[in-house]
């Protein structure tokens, strides 16, 4: 088998060797025209190009200026009740080429009732190719030969989708658990019979129960759900470390959510560090990864089915719900700035076009095309000029970790009133004794520390935050309460005023429960 890991460890480096070596000499922003000429030609005769005449943004000197003339911009209740609502019906070349058979369920953080993205077969073969460019990479990271050979537990929505009048629709997770690609079919686990049991914790139950019947090497998902399986498997069989039960578990590839907080909480579950990998896989498309084992940042998918357009992340562009301002000016990829953050707008081959995903992204590299996640353009708070990020409310949640040696899986976020004034109220969740006026002060500075807008509110309008800490299983019987177990489901971590008064109820209900 060491012989076997080492020749597909060979090939995985020889493949990463030579799509470097392709990218090379050509700019980022040179692959982002040949994206948008290919999107381009191959929509221009389904409706959408046709009514946005795409044929003569093709004749164009300069594509990309006239892309954004001509086509406006859109968010999900916009281009669906346009145009996809008629894919949807199983109306062909509705925004792209055929008829679509697949659709990705998504509700993201907000709460709102699932949205319907279509997944074409383009987008497949986009995603599949994404992926082995990640395995591909691995070669970069210091790992034995051998983990080459290893099985990979990608734990995520039920294989088990619904059918539509003509499709199938689920979690992204699910739709690519009932058909993963070829190079991977025979390591992916839990296979497909235990993938498609529909209720969370009965599939839950079926992998801890067959877990030493495989030998993993990878875990793949959204760390708060890797971890909980984890426990539950400990918990079965009654060890002390997940190694126990996988001695050859050396890789966790994770995405969805910001992985900093979970990391005490893996490390807790382990007898060994990992190697841990960052993905940016969404509904609408796989858009980047992280490629070298020297950074936490994740590396655009430039040329790969998706064009990308960045707003600055300002009030310029955005009104105070997170909603885009009209005649916005949007930068190609050549124009950005490291260091600060933007909205995306993507085009893809799965029939989005000039499409507000919803995530804020910060360049670290531009030459490399590297950014973080900094947040969720709805999900930030701003009440009085603060212009709080999840960014940084990341680290704030980081340092009370790290200064109190306690683990905080989940928190929740939103603005409060205080007689004429507003406050931030937090949820932490957190099974450790720890004082929450200690939290809070940690928090607190930390914020001042890297906001200098949040230092000045605080001096002026800004109220002293309010901490509540209760048991972290609380956020789970919430996913619990709103059908979002397992999957792609993440915790919101601002909340609106409306829906924050249903969880401060729900919590207050858990408690005395």
């Amino acid at each position: 088998m060491a012989i076997i890991g080492a020749l597909i460890k060979r090939g995985a480096s020889l493949g990463q060797i030579l799509s470097k070596r392709r990218g090379q000499s050509i700019k980022p922003v040179q692959h982002q025209i040949r994206t948008l000429r290919w999107l381009l030609r191959k929509a221009q005769h389904t409706a959408f190009g046709q009514y946005y005449q795409f044929n003569d943004i093709l004749n164009s000197p300069n594509p990309i200026e006239a892309f954004k003339q001509a086509v406006p911009t859109f968010d999900y209740n916009t281009l669906y009740d346009r145009w996809w609502h008629m894919t949807l019906n199983q109306v062909e070349n509705v925004t792209w080429p055929g008829r679509v058979k697949y659709f990705a369920l998504s509700s993201g953080t907000s709460g709102a009732p699932s949205k319907h993205i279509p997944i074409t077969k383009d987008l497949f073969r986009a995603n599949s190719r994404a992926g082995l460019r990640m395995f591909f990479a691995l070669s970069r990271f210091n790992l034995d030969p051998d983990i080459f050979t290893k099985d990979m537990m990608m734990l995520g929505g039920s294989a088990d989708l619904e059918q539509g009048n003509g499709y199938f629709a689920g979690d992204l997770s699910g739709i690519n658990a009932s058909r993963p690609p070829f190079w991977l079919r025979s390591y992916y686990k839990p296979g497909n019979r235990i993938a498609s049991i529909r209720s969370w914790d009965e599939r839950i139950a079926e992998i801890a129960k067959n877990a030493p019947s495989w030998d993993v090497g990878f875990i793949v998902g959204i760390p708060s759900w890797l971890q909980l399986m984890m426990e539950k498997i400990i918990e079965y069989h009654g060890v002390k470390t997940i190694h126990d039960i996988w001695p050859n578990l050396s890789v966790c590839v994770h995405g969805g959510i910001h992985f900093e907080p979970y990391r005490k909480g893996f490390e807790r579950l382990m007898a060994r560090p990992l190697v841990y990998m960052d993905s940016y896989l969404a509904s609408e498309g796989f858009m980047a990864i992280q490629d070298r084992p020297d950074t936490n940042a994740m590396r655009l998918m430039i040329d790969n089915g998706i064009f990308f357009e960045f707003v600055p992340f300002n009030e310029s562009n955005f009104d105070v719900e997170g909603n885009l301002r009209a005649n916005i000016q949007t930068l190609s990829i050549e124009e950005v700035k490291e260091g600060e953050d933007y909205a995306m707008l993507i085009s893809t081959c799965g029939g989005a076009w000039r499409y507000l995903i919803g995530d804020t992204v910060r360049f670290t590299d531009k030459r490399r095309s590297e950014v973080i996640i900094t947040g969720r353009t709805k999900h930030y708070l701003s009440i009085c000029g603060e212009h709080l990020s999840v960014d940084n409310m990341n680290h704030g949640v980081q340092h009370v970790e790290e200064e109190l040696d306690v683990v905080i899986p989940e928190y929740t976020v939103s603005a409060v009133e205080v007689g004429s004034f507003y406050a931030h109220k937090w949820y932490i969740g957190c099974d450790s004794p720890c004082d929450s006026t200690q939290v809070k002060t940690l928090i607190d500075n930390k914020l001042k520390e890297i906001n200098d807008d949040y230092r000045v509110e605080r001096a002026s309008v800004l109220r002293d935050m309010e901490v509540e800490i209760i048991p972290v299983h609380i956020f789970y019987k919430w996913h619990e309460h709103q059908g979002k177990m397992g999957g792609q489901h993440k915790f919101p971590r601002v909340m609106k005023k409306e829906r924050f008064r249903d969880w401060e109820e729900f919590v207050r209900r858990s408690l005395v429960s």
